[in-house]
């Protein structure tokens, strides 16, 4: 047996630290009850091997990792929050908490979330409830499964406060989270630095973005744009074929790594939706499911506008100029792939797509069943939604569909299952009154399990 990987920290934050970040404490828990750990991201990382005792000891107490940050690091950042620019936001329940490489030599952060108040928290407590990190769980394994690049639940811990929410009934059991991710430097970071007026800042974070997240020595501004736009398109072209609505895509939640990540009033939708919403306060639609790419294309907008002091206008407006193309581009692929179904030429490629949403919108069939019953591109049945797919809105797709090669096997058992693994909310508070009313994470667990068979499936 190969031995297990190591931790390998290495700590580039600590080279922008001192205009990005502030070391805070964090909050003494009363409890540190182990709910959720994922050991499968843990051992990419190298901390596989750790017994409970030591993970609580990291992961709620957050004693220092060896050889890592010695403190935690708020982050400063500001941010458009509904299109209204905010300068009073930053860390304001989470830290920076570690840095390793994974095993291909990757960063990865450790970042929490609850984690007790810092400077940014202004009158909030700097607490989770243990509803929220459950509903982050079941987020991030289902966008993973779905093939979304996003930030991983690495740990969860039921921490023994009572809090109080406007939004669910109070009091309610309290937890920390510590999620991991490629990268936690926010367009709003940018942002701030440009408020300030902090040229040297921008330039110093620009250089930093570039060679930690894209591998790019450059420091060049238009550079980190052009990557920040490619990353971004191809995100928001998941969230379309994933059917996930993230809720509040303002440019404090959106990493110049192109990674989703932060989830709070999240959704899927279970029909082809454009005009669905996962936040009650979203009461105009700005992050409607079908205006996601909208609001992530404004967000890299903001941008290129926080970098104009330090790069070339014109360059930056034919970067942003770019995104339309590439969201197009990525949506196709993403399709095809969830699809199971091979490219051929460009036209035929966007002719398939169009009539996948053509044949949704339509009929109303459910995401997830249209592509659990498609999958190869061959229709296996029986199917409750066979007499959907005999409509004159579904006759496109079907002639396009006929010709093409599958790109997945569906050999697996997942595939001869009499439904598909969805997410939708009925069961996410299904999942969570259990917890809620008998202490039962069983269903949690199985829950887990089922979405980690799906995205094996999809894997293969």
């Amino acid at each position: 047996m190969a031995d297990a990987p190591q931790p390998q920290p290495d700590v580039p934050i600590a080279a922008v630290a001192d205009f990005l970040a502030d070391p805070v404490e964090p909050a003494d828990f009363p409890q540190a009850r182990l709910r959720f750990r994922n050991d499968r991201a843990a051992a990419a990382i190298g901390l596989g091997g750790l017994d409970d005792a030591a993970w609580i000891a990291h992961f709620a107490r957050f004693a220092p990792l060896p050889g890592n940050l010695p403190q935690p690091l708020a982050l400063r950042y500001h941010g458009h929050q509904f299109r209204v620019y905010n300068p009073e936001i930053g860390d304001g329940r989470g830290f920076l908490f570690a840095q390793l490489r994974d095993a291909g030599g990757r960063w990865r952060d450790l970042g929490t979330k609850g984690s007790g108040q810092t400077p940014y928290s202004r009158f909030g407590d700097g607490r989770l409830t243990l509803k929220g990190a459950v509903r982050e769980i079941l987020a991030t394994e289902m966008l993973e499964a779905l093939g979304v690049t996003t930030s991983r639940t690495f740990s969860v811990i039921e921490t023994g406060e009572q809090l109080h929410r406007g939004d669910e009934p109070s009091p309610t059991r309290s937890a920390v989270l510590v999620r991991m991710s490629h990268g936690h430097i926010r367009i709003g970071s940018f942002q701030r630095l440009a408020y300030l007026g902090d040229r040297q800042g921008l330039e110093r974070l620009t250089a930093h973005a570039l060679q930690t997240y894209h591998g790019d020595d450059s420091g060049d501004p238009v550079a980190l744009l052009r990557h920040v736009v490619a990353a971004t398109a191809q995100l928001a072209a998941s969230y379309i074929a994933a059917g996930f609505v993230h809720g509040v895509l303002n440019t404090d939640n959106i990493n110049v790594s192109g990674e989703s990540f932060d989830y709070g009033p999240w959704r899927f939708t279970p029909r082809f939706d454009t005009g669905f919403v996962a936040a009650y306060f979203d009461q105009t639609g700005l992050y409607a499911f079908g205006r996601q790419p909208e609001a992530i294309q404004w967000n890299a907008v903001q941008l290129a506008g926080a970098l104009r002091d330090i790069a070339d206008v014109d360059a930056m407006i034919a970067e942003l100029d770019r995104f339309a193309p590439l969201y197009r581009a990525a949506l196709v692929e993403r399709m095809l792939w969830r699809l199971g179904v091979a490219p051929t030429d460009a036209e035929a490629d966007v002719a398939l797509v169009r009539a996948i949403e053509q044949g949704l919108i339509e009929t109303g069939v459910e995401i997830d069943r249209f592509f659990f019953d498609w999958a190869g591109g061959a229709r296996r049945g029986p199917s409750p939604a066979d007499p959907l797919y005999t409509l004159p809105a579904f006759a496109p797709f079907v002639d396009a569909v006929a010709a093409r090669q599958a790109a997945r096997a569906t050999d697996h058992p997942y595939w001869q299952d009499d439904a598909p693994c969805s997410m939708h909310i009925d069961e996410v508070e299904a999942i969570w009154a259990r917890i809620a009313g008998a202490d039962d994470w069983q269903p949690l667990a199985a829950k887990i399990a089922a979405i980690r068979r799906m995205g094996a499936a999809l894997a293969a």
